[in-house]
């Protein structure tokens, strides 16, 4: 059975239709086929929570979380849809149809968005499973030509290999444990605003609208300290704010 992905044409109404899509393997298929049947019904609701079970359980795919995405767009959780579409896309950086609806999504916020940097730009083109089976085929390369009889060439091969296999293993590192893999995270709520200090009355130092994008610094209860889009820095309420990565 191919997996079911909800895909977005255009903001007709309803704004998203159904359509079967092959790119991943989908989840525990009857309870993601459920919560297909009942956004195509309209109960997102219950659409919403079942996904989430399936996201709980740890059972992930780009489909999942798009189709996540989609439903917490249509109840008008712009925060959250931007949330899971982000998730979509660590699993599957060319998801189109997550990208597309990004874009949209982001538009009806305006919310705010870090600034990667040359490195992150570059490497952020492909996902870190095509950065590791990379620097794995690399290494077992550069291996073998040290095995073979001595020749130069091979000996220059070998150690191009070596360096472009930890080139790829630094990029795996990046996207995954750097400021934009594990930090990174997305504003949730409404009504959002970075303070200088760990109080609602404290003086504000940016509005963030839902779909703001933000590295946590450091949690502290109810407060998070996070780097924000504008190179400053303040606190956030902790229930305000998402990480990408689970």
């Amino acid at each position: 059975m191919k997996p079911v992905a909800l895909t977005k044409i255009g903001i007709v109404l309803s704004g998203f239709a159904l359509s079967t899509m092959s790119a991943n393997a989908a989840p525990n298929d009857a309870r993601f086929e459920k919560a297909n049947s009942e956004y195509a019904a309209g109960n997102l609701k219950e659409a919403i929570s079942d996904y989430n079970t399936l996201v709980q359980s740890g059972e992930w795919s780009a489909n999942l979380f798009y189709n996540l995405g989609n439903a917490y767009y249509r109840t008008g959780d712009y925060g959250r849809a931007i949330l899971n579409y982000e998730r979509a896309l660590r699993i599957d950086r060319q998801h189109p149809e997550a990208q597309a609806n990004l874009r949209i999504a982001r538009d009806e916020t305006r919310g705010l968005e870090l600034t990667p940097s040359l490195f992150e730009r570059y490497v952020g083109a492909a996902s870190s499973g095509g950065f590791i089976v990379a620097a794995a085929g690399l290494f077992w390369l550069a291996v073998l030509l040290l095995v073979i009889p001595s020749r130069r060439s091979f000996l220059m091969s070998a150690i191009v290999c070596f360096v472009l296999s930890a080139c790829c293993a630094i990029a795996t590192y990046t996207l995954t444990k750097g400021p934009r893999g594990q930090a990174l995270a997305v504003i949730v709520r409404n009504n959002v605003e970075a303070r200088v200090a760990t109080a609602d009355t404290a003086r504000s130092v940016v509005a963030l609208p839902p779909g703001s994008e933000v590295l946590v610094v450091q949690p502290r209860g109810d407060w998070t300290y996070a780097a924000l889009p504008n190179d400053q820095r303040g606190w956030i309420p902790t229930e305000a704010v998402e990480k990408v990565q689970l």
